[in-house]
């Protein structure tokens, strides 16, 4: 049974589309990444899926009681604002301090509670923004290019971090990436957007159309022929090479 699905999805800002038709499905314990290029719709699709945005047409579909977790981009925290992460973690709302505790643990940074968001890395910040995503114990884990501002090796140890708390915790995982290469070998599926879903399905068939070939190349041909990942799921979904195939 899914999780959270979309039917006929279609977003428009000012009169122009940055969405059309798309529909998607999510089930409890699949990692799936969205690609695509800049302003190809990505965090319009994760914005309409958490609800921050109301679909023009079409709809979203969610599990009764769903619980999400959101990791965003980037979020600006004064420097000069004397506070901690523990604190930072019981904000807006008061939280027990065994749960501050297990949350960042699961991030793998159970050594900072204590220690000032303004004297964290990069890297250590998004995974205290990720231990607070998982506060809520989600059914389902959001990241939209959590990882954009760390070097590779930070990147692939936040990556290796997510696969972790998917076998843990059994929840769905959907991230927005431009780092192809990790992507291809964390996720069980992979969901091309270009304005519309134009491909979708295993990393290694996704790797191989013509619609994502187009978009990026073939650089993450490397990357996929290390794919060693088990997938849970079996999909025989494929790409449309007229580009209207949906994912799901």
């Amino acid at each position: 049974m899914s999780l959270l699905s979309t039917h006929g999805l279609t977003i428009r800002y000012d009169g122009q589309v940055a969405l059309s038709d798309v529909d998607f499905e999510i089930s409890k314990g699949e990692i799936v990444t969205i690609v695509g290029p800049n302003g190809s719709g990505k965090s319009t699709f994760l914005r309409a899926i958490i609800g921050a945005i109301t679909p023009s047409h079409g709809m979203v579909r969610k599990k009764a009681e769903l619980k999400i977790g959101y990791v965003p981009q980037k979020l600006q925290i004064d420097p000069t604002l004397p506070l901690s992460v523990g604190r930072f973690m019981s904000l807006p709302v008061w939280q027990y301090k065994s749960d501050i505790t297990d949350a960042l643990a699961q991030a793998g940074v159970s050594d900072l509670v204590n220690r000032q968001l303004s004297d964290l890395s990069g890297g250590q910040f998004q995974r205290v923004l990720l231990a607070r995503a998982l506060l809520n114990k989600p059914d389902l884990l959001i990241l939209d290019e959590a990882t954009q501002g760390l070097d590779q090796l930070g990147a692939a140890s936040f990556y290796h971090q997510i696969e972790e708390l998917r076998h843990t915790l059994g929840c769905a995982i959907l991230m927005v990436s431009h780092e192809l290469h990790v992507v291809m070998s964390a996720s069980d599926r992979v969901v091309c957007l270009n304005g519309h879903v134009c491909c979708h399905g295993t990393p290694e068939l996704v790797a191989s159309a013509p619609e994502y070939r187009a978009l990026f190349g073939k650089g993450t041909g490397g990357a996929l022929a290390l794919y060693r990942h088990d997938h849970n799921h079996q999909h025989d979904d494929g790409c449309d090479h007229k580009g209207h195939d949906h994912a799901g």
